[in-house]
C-alpha cells in the first residue's frame, strides 16, 4: 500500500507534468498574457486563461457538490480576508514577474528548456519563499500583514457564496454563471478557437487544477495520515523541494513538491521532442540582478499572498475565494508597473498611466 503522503506526490506530478507541457508546447504562460494584453491588444492568451478558469471553477465545485473534496480544508478558505497581504504581496509579485519575465511556473518551464537563469531564479525564489514562511521575515510578515486583515463573522468564511449567505441552490447557480461567463468571453469570437495550442493548453490547466483538489481531497485522504487539501500554486512549493533536498530524512514527499518536479519533467519532454530545449545564461551581472531582485519580491510577495497567478488565480478562484480576484488585480497592477520598468527604466510614466494622470 502506498502511503498518502506517496499518492499525492505522484498526483503532483502527473498533474505538474500537465502544466509543464501547456507551458511549453501549449504557450500558457500569465506575465505573456498581461503582456499581450497591455501592449498587443492580443487577448488570446487572456481567454486561454479565463477558459482554464472556468473549468477549473465548475469541475473543482462539481468535486464539492458531490462531497467528494472538502474545501473547507483548504488554506484558501480562511475565517478572514487577507486584503493587505492580498494587495502589498501581489503588487509585490506582479513586479517581480516582470523584472524576471516570467512567473514561478514559468520559471519551472524554463528550467525544463535549459535556462540556467531560471534555475538561479528558482533558488532565489524558493528560498525566499521559505524565509517569509517560517524564518525571521516570517515575524515581519505576520506583523505587517495581520493588522490589515479583515476578520468574518463567527462560522463564516471567505468563499462568495459564504458572504453573500447563499445555500447550495445557489451556490451552484452563481458557480454555473461565473463559468459559463469566462467560457462565454473566451470562445465568442472564435480567435481562441482558432489557436488549438492555446484552447487545449487552457482546457488542460483548468482539468489539472481540479485534478489537485481530488488527489489530495480524495485519493490521498487518510484520517490516520492527513494530507493538506491543496492544488497546484508555484510559490512555497519551489521552497519546500529545496528544504526536502536539504534534510531528505527529516522531511517527506507531498503533492506541491511533486508538482514542481512535474513541470520540469514536462516542459523537459516536450522541449526534447520539439527539438527546443537548448543553453541559456545572462548576457551580463545587470541581467542576474534584475532576475534575482524580481526573484525575491516574487517569493516574499507569494507567500504574503498566498499564491500566484497560478495559485490564486485558479486554484483559489475555484474555490470561490475572495481574496482571488483581489490578489489577481493587484499583480496585474504590480506587472503593468514592472514591465513599463523594464522597457523605460523609469516607474513613474506607468504610475500615470495605471491611475489615469496625464502628464
Amino acid at each position: 500500500m502506498l502511503s498518502p503522503s506517496t499518492i499525492a506526490f505522484a498526483c503532483g506530478l502527473a498533474g505538474g507534468a500537465v502544466l509543464g507541457v501547456a507551458g511549453r508546447a501549449g504557450r500558457f504562460c500569465t506575465l505573456a498574457m498581461l503582456e499581450d494584453a497591455f501592449f498587443g491588444s492580443d487577448c488570446r492568451r487572456l481567454k486561454s486563461f479565463a477558459l482554464a478558469a472556468a473549468v477549473a471553477l465548475l469541475a473543482t465545485q462539481a468535486l464539492a457538490e458531490f462531497g467528494v473534496v472538502d474545501l473547507s480544508r483548504s488554506i484558501y478558505l480562511t475565517a478572514s480576508i487577507g486584503l493587505g497581504g492580498a494587495i502589498i504581496g501581489g503588487l509585490m509579485f506582479g513586479v517581480g514577474m516582470a523584472l524576471v519575465g516570467t512567473c514561478g511556473f514559468g520559471t519551472l518551464v524554463r528550467v525544463g528548456g535549459g535556462d540556467l537563469r531560471a534555475i538561479v531564479v528558482f533558488l532565489v525564489l524558493g528560498l525566499s519563499a521559505l524565509a517569509t514562511m517560517r524564518g525571521i521575515a516570517g515575524m515581519l510578515r505576520v506583523a505587517l500583514i495581520e493588522p490589515l486583515s479583515l476578520r468574518l463573522p463567527e462560522g463564516s468564511n471567505q468563499t462568495l457564496t459564504s458572504l453573500l449567505g447563499a445555500g447550495s441552490t445557489a451556490r451552484a447557480i452563481l458557480t454555473v454563471a461565473i463559468a459559463a461567463a469566462l467560457a462565454i468571453w473566451a470562445l465568442a469570437d472564435g480567435r481562441l478557437i482558432r489557436s488549438p495550442r492555446l484552447l487545449a493548453s487552457g482546457l488542460a490547466v483548468g482539468a489539472a487544477i481540479a485534478f489537485g483538489w481530488f488527489a489530495t481531497g480524495w485519493l490521498a485522504d487518510d484520517e490516520f495520515d492527513p494530507v493538506r487539501v491543496s492544488s497546484l500554486t508555484f510559490v512555497a512549493p519551489l521552497g519546500d523541494i529545496i528544504l526536502y533536498v536539504a534534510t531528505f530524512s527529516g522531511a517527506r514527499l507531498n503533492f506541491g513538491i511533486g508538482s514542481v518536479a512535474g513541470v520540469v519533467a514536462g516542459s523537459f519532454a516536450a522541449a526534447m521532442l520539439a527539438r527546443g530545449f537548448r543553453w541559456e545564461a545572462c548576457d551580463d551581472a545587470r541581467e542576474l540582478k534584475r532576475h534575482m531582485t524580481g526573484a525575491l519580491l516574487m517569493g516574499v510577495g507569494g507567500i504574503m499572498s498566498m499564491g500566484c497567478t497560478i495559485g490564486q488565480g485558479l486554484s483559489a478562484f475555484s474555490t470561490l475565494a475572495i481574496s482571488a480576484p483581489v490578489t489577481m488585480l493587484a499583480i496585474a497592477c504590480g506587472a503593468r508597473l514592472g514591465l513599463e520598468f523594464t522597457m523605460t527604466g523609469e516607474w513613474l510614466p506607468a504610475v500615470r498611466k495605471l491611475f489615469g494622470v496625464s502628464t
